[in-house]
């Protein structure tokens, strides 16, 4: 059984397609999806998170229907979105705790003083997020994420407007975690940290134009130039699927 599948996914706002048609399965790995702003990315997460209701097609996580098994999808997740999801009035700790609570994560205290120190964050747990750095504050996000022991965690853009340390340390968490088991689904601007993934998707309106691992996307698009790398591969592939 593959971590999710999607079979002919498909969502309209009124008359405008942001996901056409998505067929896709991914297996227990880093994957990436990769597209320009619009392309339908973050309506395909909020889809599979059962956040967003999908106009036609189906998906499956963790062997749950994204519709008719919602609850049982949301047990088996965690999801990350762009926008800052931890309460600033609270500490570190307190807004683990609220998560762990929110799940009923059984010897909670043990479990987010263990998340809390996967994250690195031990030391400022019982600081108010205020003080937190924008890495920091990540970290934190991704300890809620972790509380109650997800099998899949989405990621949607997790180091968009961090500075190039704090967006390494992610990256390392990342790994770990995909290293300990958990199907990682990531959405991201930048293709350096795309080049880290096991697997791409590259999607423009809503339709794929490019799968693979990061050497068969790049070898694809730009069989002629040795030297090519990621970003040369993302500009080909969208000027091709424009014209």
């Amino acid at each position: 059984m593959h971590a999710i599948e999607m079979s002919n996914l498909t969502k309209f706002y009124d008359t405008l397609c942001a996901v056409d048609d998505l067929t896709l399965s991914i297996n227990n790995e880093i994957f990436a999806l990769l597209g320009p702003n619009g392309s339908g990315k973050t309506t395909t997460v909020l889809m599979l998170t059962t956040l967003l209701h999908p106009t036609g097609g189906n998906a499956m996580v963790c062997g749950n229907d994204i519709i008719s098994q919602a609850e049982e999808v949301r047990k088996c997740i965690s999801y990350v979105p762009q926008d800052m999801a931890v309460d600033i009035k609270l500490t570190g700790r307190e807004n683990v705790r609220f998560f762990a609570d929110l799940y009923g994560v059984p010897d909670a205290k043990d479990r987010v003083d263990e998340v809390l120190e996967v994250m690195e964050l031990t030391d400022r747990a019982d600081d108010l997020i205020k003080t937190y750095s924008g890495g920091m504050r990540r970290r934190l996000e991704l300890a809620q994420a972790l509380v109650h022991e997800p099998k899949v965690l989405f990621l949607d853009e997790p180091t968009i407007g961090l500075d190039v340390a704090a967006r390494k340390k992610i990256w390392e968490h990342i790994r770990d975690l995909r290293k300990k088991g958990m199907t990682i689904f990531v959405t991201t601007h930048y293709m350096d940290e795309a080049r880290l993934c096991e697997r791409i998707v590259m999607i423009n309106e809503g339709c794929i134009v490019a799968s693979g691992t990061p050497e068969q996307i790049i070898s694809g698009a730009c069989p002629d130039k040795p030297d090519a790398d990621l970003n040369d591969a993302f500009v080909k592939l969208m000027k091709r699927n424009e014209n």
